[in-house]
């Protein structure tokens, strides 16, 4: 790989990538937040004409952002990376297309449309992917035109998959037969009623409260792109292998904890009464909130665990069959150890966070929004000087600190909310013994096989190493099938339906 092409994917995956979830995020979280607290109990054209709001406030901050971009930012050299500032202005194009389908997003999370979501996002990945081949295969020249054309496919599939399933949906007898609160099309519009205030003030205030933290929850989830975009602590050679290792090790996190987080935040909201003492609510509610938060908590805890385990002894084979001996010969491997680890409290943390942010009130929301502000702060001096110190790895370490000073807080909170009441969640954070004796097992042998077999005696002996793993993966996964059989009947009766199913 050549220095041009490692500039490419520094400028592509933290820059332009970094802009449009920047601009997604900060237009459209705290809408998401209060509007699906609640579950289906709202005036939906009261909903649908706040959630509209996202898109004006979306092109504002566009205009922001893109004069960021270009004049605030060091500019790549135009003769070694084109293009760069029309690919800025198409990803905050494509971040405005992915706006136009919030209302309907929202839709579909408060009543459950799981299936939906996965088949859109899937099919608008994949068309993404397709094209991205396509153009890097056959036009090359064109640069970053290949990535922001393969964004604006991507947004533009996700928009239209949601249109066409609710103009199907809407008026069809199975709508009815759910009693869904919208009957055309029209009633996706903003529209006013006569007598009725255009939004609802309470929601209008709660996501107020939420768009205060969604400022400071960006610095906490993006602070090391950030301090990489804007302060330079690392070449640009380091932050392409860095955002490798970085989009590798946070595929777990994307495709399996972010979906599992975003519906059962819905659940939690749903079930629990914000800003309600646990014996104010409906105890049978309660009873299956913390059943639910038990067994996720212990979901979580065991893959996290599994991936920090296997993700030490293999993570210098992935990165050398990944990227060859360019990612699997300096710092790779050490980021991706450490990134192992962080997965782990990354899922910890997505989960108490979904729970937390489901229960607390408008007040609370308030308050907490002063200790992200503290955590904002200490993450991003964090960042620096850790970066300094340690170069890639400093990221990783100020994350892990930062993340678990969010579950201490998270905890703290979940403690107080069941403390008047008979039921522990909080036991979901404790394997089984025999469960992490296998795990420790798994450590000591993968890594003497990593030592023994990995990584340059060809591929005979690679194979002799992944098979270990793959023989201790399958002990590991027999003892959680026999020593956590709450959670394996969890997963069997209440995640995997969720998922198979249209509708729960």
């Amino acid at each position: 790989m050549c220095m041009c092409t490692r500039m490419y994917v520094c400028v592509r995956v933290r820059r332009l990538t970094l802009l449009y979830s920047t601009l997604v995020f900060l237009s459209r979280e705290a809408f998401r937040r209060a509007c699906l607290s609640g579950g289906t109990d709202h005036n939906w054209r009261q909903v649908i004409n706040l959630l509209w709001l996202t898109l004006p406030l979306g092109v504002l901050w566009a205009s922001l952002l893109v004069c960021v971009w270009l004049w605030l930012l060091e500019v790549p050299d135009p003769l070694t990376i084109p293009h760069y500032g029309p690919a800025v202005g198409l990803f905050a194009l494509a971040a405005l297309q992915e706006l136009l389908a919030e209302p309907l997003w929202v839709l579909a999370q408060a009543h459950m449309f799981v299936r939906l979501k996965v088949v859109a996002e899937s099919l608008a990945m994949v068309a993404k992917c397709v094209l991205t081949v396509v153009l890097v295969v056959s036009a090359p020249q064109w640069g970053l035109y290949i990535f922001s054309a393969a964004q604006l496919v991507y947004t533009g599939f996700l928009v239209l998959c949601y249109i066409v399933y609710f103009l199907r949906f809407l008026g069809s007898e199975e709508a009815n037969r759910k009693f869904f609160p919208l009957r055309g099309v029209a009633d996706l519009l903003p529209s006013r009623v006569e007598g009725e205030a255009v939004i609802d003030w309470t929601l209008a205030r709660l996501t107020w409260s939420f768009f205060k933290q969604s400022f400071l929850k960006q610095i906490l989830t993006e602070g090391e792109r950030y301090v990489m975009t804007f302060l330079n602590v690392l070449s640009f050679g380091e932050q392409g292998v860095y955002d490798i290792v970085n989009n590798l090790g946070s595929m777990v996190a994307r495709f399996i904890f972010l979906p599992i987080e975003e519906s059962f935040y819905v659940f939690f909201a749903k079930v629990l009464e914000r800003g309600r003492d646990v014996r104010q609510q409906k105890q049978e509610e309660v009873a299956i909130a913390a059943e639910v938060l038990e067994c996720l908590l212990k979901l979580v805890l065991v893959i996290g665990l599994i991936i920090t385990v296997f993700g030490y002894a293999y993570s210098h084979l992935a990165l050398d069959i990944y990227g060859g001996s360019l990612l699997s010969s300096g710092a790779g491997p050490s980021l991706l150890r450490c990134y192992s680890a962080y997965v782990l409290l990354l899922a910890i943390n997505g989960i108490t966070e979904c729970f937390v942010f489901a229960a607390m009130s408008k007040e609370e929301v308030d308050r907490y929004n002063l200790v992200m502000l503290a955590l904002s702060i200490s993450f991003l001096l964090l960042s620096y000087m850790l970066t300094c110190w340690a170069g890639g790895i400093g990221f990783i370490l100020a994350n892990c600190l930062n993340m678990g000073l969010r579950i201490l807080h998270s905890l703290f909170y979940i403690h107080r909310y069941f403390l008047s009441s008979q039921w522990t969640p909080l036991h979901g954070l404790r394997p089984s013994p025999l469960l992490l004796l296998a795990l420790a097992l798994s450590a000591v042998l993968t890594a003497l096989s990593e030592g023994v077999f990995c990584c340059d005696g060809g591929w005979l002996l690679r194979l002799l190493h992944i098979a270990v793993g793959a023989g201790c993966l399958l002990g590991v996964l027999v003892t959680v099938l026999f020593t956590e059989t709450k959670l394996v009947q969890f997963v069997r009766t209440q995640l995997l339906p969720r998922y198979g199913k249209k509708h729960t």
